[in-house]
């Protein structure tokens, strides 16, 4: 019987004869052949959980890359500003935040609303980074000024990076929530790898923080690209019924109020190397940024576990068991990191940015321990958002205001590393207390 096929042209049309599959003599089945198995157990293995969690460590050795590169070509002043440039970004970034945690819960819990909470996810992505944009633009006089950069242009391309950001978090949340994690993988890699290859071409070219800001706006684009593509057929609906209108009105409020808790979240990860701009000279300040690297990858390394838990965290037959399994994890994975980072301070030094900040070697493995912390921390923030409980934001917030206040008063690398610490390390036992109390309560 003949079939049409591809033939060396590419294309269809070309008539041969083939012959019949072959079949397993004992179950009788096809045998595929082994590149087919491989591929297909390669598709297996990006299309679930593994995934997500090999695309997030491409992702953030992407990331931390570029971070490595800048700090390299820089040196510790010029890089304090980079270092303090990014810490801002995240801060800016937090509607993205919000949008991913209540698209992915949303559609995690409420399955039959999954339409309106897409559109109305979707949408506000847009408004937001638009508004979001032209309030950081507009602001980017006194940014220059906090953070004592030396070209305004530099903190104009900080605010226009806060659109593509912004985008991410609505379109990574639907696929988020919808557990498609192939396409959501292909997103967090592209988030990672054009960023150092793109920035690290504009550092090569000219190497000080404007040119690295330019690089990270390029950058920021190309995930969109892909998430656009991959979400094209998200048509928003000519009509609502008082269903969908009540659905969208309350969405929109999730997004606002997880914002919120994220912001303090991100506020207390971030704002200590703004902290330390203003308050240690400009070499100590650069060499705390360069520590805050180790901080940054111990942080991210085990976001992977955050971002698969998330949705079985917003079901309540899956949350004490998600949140358990996820502090478990990421304490031993904390743990590890403090311990390599103490053994091989050289290895890590390297990471870092090389002997330009051998100074600050042999505290290395302190930042770690602040990056195991922050983990655990992002994780119970996370779990709070789940249950939209109201507490978690509080009690962050007041964390930040400890840190910051506190931290004003250092007057060293050591004491400030020491001091925003001890903050993280309380404010992760009164989460930790919250977390059990909601789940006696809900048991």
């Amino acid at each position: 019987m003949a079939q049409v096929t591809v033939g060396a042209t590419g294309r269809p049309g070309s008539f041969r004869a083939c012959p019949p599959p072959t079949l397993d003599p004992v179950t009788g089945t096809r045998d595929q052949p082994e590149a087919e198995l491989s591929t297909s157990r390669m598709l297996r293995l990006l299309r679930g959980s593994a995934g997500i969690a090999i695309a997030m460590v491409v992702m953030n050795v992407g990331t931390y890359s570029f971070q490595m590169v800048a700090a390299r070509l820089l040196g510790p002043s010029q890089y304090g500003a980079v270092a303090s440039l990014m810490a801002l970004l995240m801060v800016l970034s937090v509607v993205q935040l919000g949008l991913q945690a209540t698209a992915a819960r949303r559609i995690a819990a409420e399955p039959d609303d999954v339409a309106a909470i897409e559109q109305t996810v979707l949408s506000t992505a847009w408004r937001g980074a638009l508004v979001l944009g032209v309030l950081a633009v507009a602001a980017s006089p006194a940014v220059a000024w906090l953070l004592r950069l030396d070209d305004l242009m530099t903190a104009v391309l900080l605010g226009l990076s806060v659109v593509p950001v912004t985008l991410l978090g609505g379109q990574a949340g639907v696929l988020q929530g919808e557990r498609r994690w192939l396409p959501l993988s292909l997103m967090y890699v592209s988030v990672g790898v054009p960023r150092v290859v793109i920035g690290g071409a504009c550092l090569l070219v000219v190497p000080d923080e404007t040119s690295a800001m330019l690089g990270v706006l390029i950058a920021n684009w190309i995930p969109i690209l892909i998430g656009s593509h991959v979400l094209r057929h998200r048509s928003a609906r000519g009509s609502a019924d008082a269903h969908d209108t009540a659905v969208r009105a309350d969405v929109r409020k999730e997004v606002l109020v997880s914002s919120v808790a994220l912001l303090a979240f991100i506020a207390l990860s971030n704002l200590d190397v703004v902290v330390a701009r203003n308050v240690l000279e400009d070499h100590q300040a650069g060499l705390y940024a360069g520590g805050l690297i180790v901080t940054k990858a111990v942080l991210f390394l085990p976001q992977f576990a955050v971002v698969i838990l998330f949705p079985s965290m917003a079901t309540a037959a899956e949350s004490r068991s998600a949140v358990l399994r996820g502090l478990g994890l990421l304490t031993v994975l904390g743990g590890a990191c403090v311990l390599g980072a103490y053994l091989m301070s050289g290895l890590a030094l390297v990471f870092v940015g090389g002997n330009d900040y051998a100074e600050v070697q042999d505290r290395l493995w302190l930042f770690a321990v602040l990056g195991a912390l922050l983990a655990l921390l992002q994780l119970l923030v996370y779990a709070g958002l789940a249950k939209r409980g109201v507490t978690t934001k509080y009690v962050v917030a007041a964390g930040v205001v400890a840190m910051v206040g506190a931290g004003a008063l250092t007057s060293s690398v050591t004491g400030l590393a020491v001091t925003v610490g001890v903050v993280d390390a309380v404010v992760l036992a009164l989460l930790l207390a919250v977390q059990s109390i909601r789940h006696r309560r809900d048991a």
